[in-house]
């Protein structure tokens, strides 16, 4: 018997193979293709189906501030129902920034000139300048004595007053009756750098001087303003560093970013977000190159060149402008977060958990839960700024919930802060164990805090004279109750500590009591189950 193999024998199991494959219709090859297609598209772009989710409030509960607003607000404990074609906080993005519809309207502008000599362009939409939804540019001065309600709108990373976003929710103020002014970060809006300071994420200077001249402009008119994105950030952080001392009545912030280093982790972690990365790098490369006259001068402008990502701009450009050591150390003091303790002004936080730029893991939870002047609204969808509803996506909800907001706080006994009681927040205990305050290292890692340096706007005063004169607009708390709760307060914390660290401990016990005893036990045990098995299948 030739038992002998030749090549032909060899190779004939992939020919058969390959004839196989020929068989097979070309339509399914194209169907497999496109079923594959569709797959990745899924989980790449976290497509999701289209629902109505609520939206999910965090407050203090023994606010009078927040319970009053939460019951007023009706899209606040509504729900969100996204575009049902953008179903991807992606796609909502993108359709944002490539697409984004807004209404069309002109701004009247007005340059405000820094001490610095630095020159801010304020783009005003007035609301006697709205007629039939088409604005016209009306070139007549308004009074030092007008009474209409201003919103001061502050763009997020190189954006300005002509992005849909900020379009969409100033034309949505001014047809209500609001007059709006939009903030230009210095370098946009088609204005050049006239010094040599430039903005960044936490340089809350411009806002503050802003601020105090429309409100020395017009101060009969309540004072309010949005923040979007990193101008989201620098507001919040203005509130925190200001406290009570800031003419401001109310404030809104959209997806702020509130962590800068948790978020520069999360933007750099899956391919998706390196994209985001990518084209936030573009856009402030772009913003360098239009500058490159001054900002070549006071930065690393080749460094700037072969920037990859928003890490190495800002090593190569905006930590040299802000005068940081590192990077991290930017990140660290500019981010929002370790000042939300500090906000005394009501403030409604908008963010979404789906957002693709500034991660839910940066949102400080305890922090805004612990102030009685903030309410955090989140929603499973939305993206970054975008939050479109309806079916053709001409509507963005966060507009909506921002202007109706405004509108019920402006009516409602907290607006007038000049003669009603001020909410001061109260100090916050030591919440290291809790690790509301985190911070993040090289590796990527998240721990918490050691030392959180903020300044707060509660401090307390040297004398009790100097507590009569700064608090007798506000209603005094009994002197018995407050003894009460100091003496109480750390032994009621040492309490919850002790529980929670008990609970761990028996689990870990139970743990390692069955992994231990398991080499013994387990083998018994099996053969127990054997023979009670045998003695019933025998029966």
């Amino acid at each position: 018997m030739n038992c002998a193999i030749t090549e032909d024998d060899l190779i004939s199991p992939y020919l058969i193979i390959f004839k196989s494959l020929l068989l097979i219709p070309i339509s399914h090859y194209l169907i497999s293709f496109f079923l594959t297609i569709l797959v990745f598209l899924y989980f790449f772009l976290e497509i999701h189906f289209p629902k109505a989710d609520p939206i999910s409030l965090t407050f203090n509960p023994n606010s009078e501030f927040c319970q009053f607003i939460v019951s007023k607000c009706r899209l606040l404990h509504g729900r969100y129902f996204p575009t049902f074609w953008l179903s991807s906080p992606h796609l909502q993005t993108a359709f944002l920034s490539l697409f984004g519809k807004s209404p069309p309207f002109s701004y009247k502008r007005i340059l405000y000139q820094a001490t610095d000599g630095g020159t801010i362009a304020l783009d005003w939409l007035m609301h006697s300048d709205v007629v039939e939804g088409i604005s016209q540019v009306v070139n007549d001065s308004t009074s030092g004595t007008d009474r209409t309600p201003i919103a001061i709108v502050v763009p997020g990373l190189t954006s300005d007053s002509s992005a849909a976003y900020i379009k969409h929710i100033a034309f949505r103020l001014a047809k209500e009756g609001w007059n709006v002014v939009v903030q230009n970060h210095r370098g946009l809006g088609g204005i050049s750098l006239t010094s040599d300071c430039v903005y960044t994420a936490g340089w809350t200077e411009d806002l503050r001087k802003v601020i105090a001249h429309i409100h020395s402009q017009f101060p009969e008119a309540p004072l309010f303003a949005v923040g979007t994105s990193i101008g989201a950030n620098v507001l919040v952080k203005y509130l925190g560093e200001d406290g009570p001392n800031t003419p401001l009545i109310g404030a809104t912030a959209v997806c702020s970013p509130w962590d800068l280093l948790i978020c520069d982790r999360f933007i750099n972690r899956k391919l998706v977000q390196k994209l985001y990365d990518r084209m936030l790098t573009i856009g402030l490369q772009g913003y360098a190159q239009l500058h490159h006259s001054i900002i070549s001068r006071i930065a690393d402008w080749e460094g700037i060149k072969k920037s990859r990502s928003v890490r190495e701009f800002d090593n190569y450009a905006t930590r040299l402008v802000a005068k940081f050591e590192t990077t991290d150390t930017y990140y660290r003091r500019s981010s929002s977060s370790q000042y939300v303790g500090n906000v005394a002004v009501p403030l409604l936080c908008i963010s979404a958990l789906d957002d693709p730029v500034c991660t839910r893991e940066a949102i400080p939870w305890d922090e805004c839960r612990a102030n009685k002047n903030i309410v955090l609204a989140t929603t499973t969808h939305g993206g970054h700024l975008a939050y479109y509803e309806g079916l053709t996506a001409t509507s963005m909800w966060w507009a909506r919930a921002v202007q109706e907001y405004f509108e019920v706080l402006l009516s409602s006994p907290f607006a007038d802060r000049r003669q009603k009681m001020q909410i001061i927040p109260e100090p916050l205990g030591s919440l290291i164990d809790q690790g509301p305050f985190v911070d993040a290292g090289e590796d990527g890692m998240v721990s918490a805090a050691i030392e959180v340096d903020t300044t707060r706007a509660d401090a307390e005063p040297e004398d009790s004279d100097q507590i009569d004169e700064k608090t007798s607009n506000y209603p005094h708390k009994d002197n018995t109750l407050q003894v009460y709760n100091s003496l109480l307060g750390p032994l009621k914390k040492r309490v919850d500590q002790l529980s929670r660290y008990s609970r761990k401990s028996i689990w870990l016990l139970a743990y390692i009591a069955i992994v231990t005893t398991w080499p013994l036990v387990g083998p018994a045990l099996l053969f127990s189950i054997k023979r009670r098995f045998r003695k019933l299948v025998e029966k």
